[in-house]
């Protein structure tokens, strides 16, 4: 079978569908991700073939400024940015200048289906135009459409849409072989197990295991050691340093400076010239995979990205989430809500809050206790290989071979 994976441009919106592009090709099958800015070498260096769905302008880079402060990308502007503007968020304006590219690279591909996230306007149009079916995979572990689909709107309606279907004349609907909720159980996913109906149009919803895939790494000598003190991971991810800088780093940093703990800072490209000289415990390692250092922290602090926090609940790792916008406040509510760690809003925090509530994720055993048993639920959700066996199968209406 020939499969294209159409992704957004953004870490969080294709690194988690990685996993699930490898079982693709380990089975045979033929791959093709179909994505555009930074992330059409991310996905080259994950070993997969790649089109860039739209080299004319970094869409991820303008995205960025288009929200931020000043609002305007600058230079020679596409017509449809224009248009994509008079909606909110990021969304309309990948599927805008994505979806053209897509169908294009599945239709010369010659796609049998269509894998994309649930969040990817561009991958549903393509799946409609192509006429082949839709693998929908939620890419979130703090919601789903599964049960939050007052989202729908912003990714299958809208003036955008109806622009780029009237344009290249997509007239169809696209139909899901299946609708996939990466949640844990008690976090709001499904029993490994289950299946239930979308009252939208009948599609199955599956569960599937959230694999973290945060980039490939010569592993640093000390991460592959255990620490003789508790190991601190902080991170901001890669949204927040470019929106917002580093400046709630300094409340942590200050207050994680004085406990007798190791910490280690992976704050990517981000600039920490205002952070001024870092305490003597704090390792400052740019960008490394937290899949490469987070199984050897006793705990995480991080701004509530969803990739960010799934990987210390896969790790069964505690965490404190400092959340900054889009969906991290609902990410931090997960957390507290099934009690794998705590959460303040930046905003308001001081030292003397975080340095308590890191004291209370080591040394209170509810805490790890909780992230292990949602370790070990995540641990019995189908793999992204038996859900590809599973989508595959229903296709061809085969029962999936047993793994």
């Amino acid at each position: 079978m020939r499969i294209l994976f159409a992704t957004a441009p953004g870490y969080g919106l294709t690194l988690p569908v990685i996993p699930l592009t490898w079982a693709a090709r380990a089975e045979g099958h033929e791959v093709l991700l179909a994505t555009t800015s930074a992330m059409v070498d991310v996905g080259a260096r994950a070993g997969l073939a790649v089109h860039d769905v739209f080299p004319e302008r970094d869409v991820w880079a303008d995205v960025m400024t288009m929200v931020g402060s000043s609002g305007d990308p600058g230079g020679e502007m596409p017509g449809i940015y224009r248009l994509a503007a008079q909606d909110p968020g990021p969304f309309s304006l990948f599927t805008a200048t994505m979806t053209e590219g897509t169908v294009a690279a599945g239709r010369a591909f010659g796609a049998d289906l269509v894998v994309t996230t649930s969040d990817h306007g561009a991958g549903t149009l393509t799946a409609a135009a192509l006429d082949v079916p839709v693998l929908e995979v939620g890419n979130r572990i703090s919601w789903s459409t599964r049960d939050r689909r007052d989202e729908l709107d912003r990714f299958t309606g809208g003036p955008v849409v109806e622009h780029v279907r009237a344009s290249l004349g997509i007239d169809g609907t696209p139909v899901p072989v299946a609708r996939i909720d990466v949640r844990a159980p008690s976090m709001g996913g499904m029993a490994p197990d289950a299946e239930q109906a979308d009252p939208r149009d009948g599609a199955p919803w599956w569960p599937m295991r959230f694999v973290p895939y945060n980039g490939g790494t010569v592993v640093p000598d000390w991460a592959a050691r255990r620490p003789e003190r508790p190991r601190i991971a902080v991170t901001l991810g890669t949204v927040v340093p470019a929106m917002s800088g580093v400046s709630s780093l300094v409340v942590v940093l200050e207050a994680l400076g004085g406990m007798d703990v190791e910490v280690v800072l992976a704050a990517g490209d981000a600039d920490l010239g205002g952070l001024g000289a870092l305490p003597a415990n704090v390792r400052s390692i740019g960008y490394l995979p937290l899949s490469a250092f987070v199984p050897s922290c006793a705990a995480v602090v991080h701004h509530g990205g969803s990739g960010t926090t799934a990987t210390p609940l896969f790790y069964g790792v505690p965490q404190l989430v400092l959340p900054s916008f889009a969906d991290n406040p609902m990410s931090a509510e997960r957390v507290v809500a099934r009690g794998v760690g705590l959460s303040y809003d930046p905003a308001g925090v001081d030292a003397a809050t975080v340095r308590d509530a890191v004291g209370r994720l080591l040394d209170e055993p509810s805490f790890r206790a909780a992230a292990r048993e949602v370790a070990a639920e995540m641990a019995t959700q189908p793999s992204p290989a038996a859900v590809l066996d599973r989508a595959v199968a229903r296709l061809s209406g085969a029962a999936p071979a047993p793994r």
